[in-house]
């Protein structure tokens, strides 16, 4: 049990051009999680403390440690002053697979690739996504402003990245928030693991920009079209175009910008 909390109300003083008040604010919750497996150190990441099996899960998934929750034999989560462990323990076939290619990942809440060694270790392949899934533009555009008022953590804070599963008939059936957009993503896709949710058919709300880890993430859950509120980097069009993806960014009130494999789109029943 983790009793970091997500957020915690501190105590400031606002200025609005008269004499300074004291106020306070809820301020989000950002600790060291580091992600152990079979009792060695893989990776420390600054994430909010919340929904951490999932993010523990879901980082392992999208980083390729695991391919189905299952590999994982137990997680368990230990906190401590400097911060909270999600120790995991594979199989030995996957632990031994995992040391050979074993490195060191320090990543704050930007977007650094620290212990990668080549081009090709940042810049993998991504699977292939296949899903033959079809969307109404209109709907996306829906999904989209609905997303705002299910950020339960960003509506006290202000400060949280958002991610979500929506799907055409079930509407948005997961959202995890985090002050990182990529731990967002990877808690978001530890939960749609974890509880079996089907993702052929469906789409991943993103409140962030979308760079190419979002894009690779997207692909090793294989979801076939994202949607972002703010714009993609030309790597992460590249590499959706390559794996299959359906990229839309740029989602406003009016409409959004496809920029990949927009055959997934139906526009004909929207506008």
């Amino acid at each position: 049990m983790v009793a970091s909390p997500a957020f915690n109300e501190v105590n400031q003083l606002a200025w609005r051009g008269g004499p300074p008040l004291p106020s306070s604010r809820a301020v989000a919750g950002e600790s060291a999680i580091a992600l152990t497996y079979n009792g060695s150190s893989h990776a420390v990441m600054m994430a909010t403390p919340a929904d951490l099996e999932d993010f523990a899960v879901g980082f392992s998934l999208t980083e390729g440690v695991i391919e189905r929750s299952t590999d994982i034999g137990s997680l368990e989560l230990i906190e401590s002053e400097l911060g909270i462990e999600a120790r995991m323990w594979l199989d030995e076939s996957r632990a031994a697979r995992l040391r050979w290619r074993r490195r060191a990942i320090a990543g704050p809440v930007g977007c650094g690739l620290c212990g990668i060694e080549s081009l090709e270790q940042a810049c993998p392949m991504p699977p292939a996504v296949t899903s033959q899934a079809s969307c109404d533009a209109q709907d996306l555009l829906n999904a989209m402003a609905e997303l705002a008022p299910l950020q339960r953590l960003n509506r006290v804070t202000h400060a949280m990245h958002a991610a979500a599963f929506w799907h055409p008939e079930h509407g948005i059936r997961l959202i995890r928030e985090d002050v990182g957009r990529h731990n967002a993503l990877d808690k978001l896709a530890g939960a749609l693991v974890r509880a079996d949710v089907p993702r052929s058919e469906g789409a991943l709300l993103l409140t962030s920009r979308v760079s190419v880890e979002m894009v690779q993430k997207a692909a090793m859950i294989a979801v076939p079209i994202i949607v972002a509120i703010s714009a993609p980097t030309t790597l992460a069009i590249a590499t959706a175009h390559r794996a299959g993806i359906t990229l839309i960014a740029v989602a406003r009130d009016d409409g959004y910008e496809v920029f990949t494999h927009p055959e997934r789109i139906i526009f004909s029943r929207s506008g």
